[in-house]
């Protein structure tokens, strides 16, 4: 299922999983106008290529390993670890070991949906 605008309950195991680059997929897992929830799931050698948007964002590492550039400033991040990408920063990652990146963003992605 797809996560509908403002739905409070939104279940893991209920939200369909969509690809969205080679290597990486996502669940849209909750959204208002105001906010946004993702969770990307990133096979060892996925690039996130380098973008930028009109959002603030906030990445937590669920899991695995990434390397990240952002406003070309480059680090490695691992499991536990919180990005915070200001709106129009350009960023982009590697992931490096298996992982899991919940970002947050405000205002919502219009072009996720």
């Amino acid at each position: 299922m797809k996560t509908e605008k403002n739905r409070v309950w939104n279940f893991e195991n209920e939200v369909d999983l969509e690809k969205c680059g080679e290597g990486i997929s996502r669940k849209i897992m909750a959204y208002s106008d105001d906010a946004m929830c993702v969770v990307n799931h990133f096979e060892k050698g996925a690039i996130g290529a380098m973008h930028h948007h009109p959002h603030t964002q906030i990445t937590y590492v669920a899991a695995g390993k990434f390397e990240f550039t952002v406003e070309g400033e480059k680090k490695m991040v691992k499991t536990g670890d919180v990005l915070l990408k200001r709106e129009s920063a350009e960023h982009g990652c590697v992931c490096l070991e298996k992982g899991i990146l919940v970002d947050f963003f405000t205002p919502m992605r219009e072009d996720f949906v």
